[in-house]
């Protein structure tokens, strides 16, 4: 991989409606379908998406709490050159909750983490 990679994305896979706590933001309620979260590391972006990738983890970023969701799979990553908001702004989707994933944001996102909407599929 290139050492310019900065930006992935991670499509995920959620199969049924859950609830779940994630630190100041309290309960919260996400609807089965597919999101994106928008993420960037500053060096080692393989060990960051591996790590998002593994079930064993201490539950440390917004993101994780979803992660770890029995329900949740990660079906599709994607990497970036360009920088984690401009990407992150590009996609298309829903903010269901105001500043998940974008606590170091400065770019005015509102969230890293997209809903997509449900999927057909069964998988």
């Amino acid at each position: 991989m290139s050492e310019n990679l900065i930006t992935y994305q991670l499509t995920i896979r959620l199969s049924t409606d859950a609830q779940l706590a994630i630190g100041r933001f309290g309960t919260c309620l996400f609807p089965a379908g597919d999101y994106v979260y928008t993420g960037s590391a500053r060096r080692n972006l393989e060990a960051r998406i591996a790590r998002h990738c593994s079930q064993d983890k201490k539950l440390r970023w917004h993101i994780d709490y979803l992660l770890a969701a029995p329900e949740t799979r990660i079906i599709h990553i994607a990497r970036y050159t360009q920088a984690e908001c401009a990407i992150n702004q590009q996609q298309a989707g829903s903010i269901l909750i105001k500043g998940l994933g974008a606590s170091d944001c400065h770019a005015g996102c509102g969230s890293h983490l997209k809903y997509l909407g449900r999927t057909d599929t069964h998988d």
